[in-house]
């Protein structure tokens, strides 16, 4: 009979440790879609409220009820579990910044006199531009997304013949 290696006292705890973020990691994905469910749909209604109906200040409703989903995301905090290690966010590739960077260049055209041609050449630049900066991940991914959507295309394809 082979003898089994003992797990250690330490192995074991580490083994509890994982089993137990991942329980409450998932548990805190539950519960932030939950949120997000219902955020949704009450963000749009008080945001068309508030073009509607005049409030103290344009938007205050909408920004109320944003200030609360912000309270509460940071309740559930999702990725307490990893908050040991270290971030690798590419800060040029948030979001807010490349939703600013598309915006500035919008801008920059439209008060450059700048045709609908002029604004897509010079958003499709800026697009070009933040994925030169993205490398070989970005490429693989856009490989990934192409093969899905040739996929899906072919899956309608086929269900439009009658199959």
């Amino acid at each position: 009979m082979t003898d089994l290696p003992t797990p250690t006292s330490a192995d074991s705890a580490a083994r509890w440790r994982f089993m137990r973020d991942v329980a409450v990691f998932e548990a805190k994905l539950a519960l932030n879609n939950l949120h997000n469910f219902f955020q949704i749909p009450l963000t749009f209604g008080v945001a068309v409220l508030d073009l509607v109906v005049k409030g103290k200040e344009e938007g205050g409703r909408f920004y109320k009820l944003v200030e609360v989903g912000r309270t509460i995301d940071d309740s559930i905090d999702i990725y307490s579990v990893i908050a040991h290690r270290d971030r690798r966010l590419n800060k040029d590739l948030t979001v807010d910044a490349v939703i600013a960077r598309l915006e500035a260049v919008v801008i920059r055209e439209y008060e450059k006199g700048g045709t609908a041609a002029s604004v897509k050449q010079a958003v499709d630049d800026a697009i070009e531009g933040m994925r030169a900066t993205t490398g070989e991940h970005a490429s693989k991914a856009a490989g990934a997304a192409r093969a899905a959507a040739d996929r899906l295309a072919e899956k309608l394809r086929g269900s439009g013949n009658g199959r």
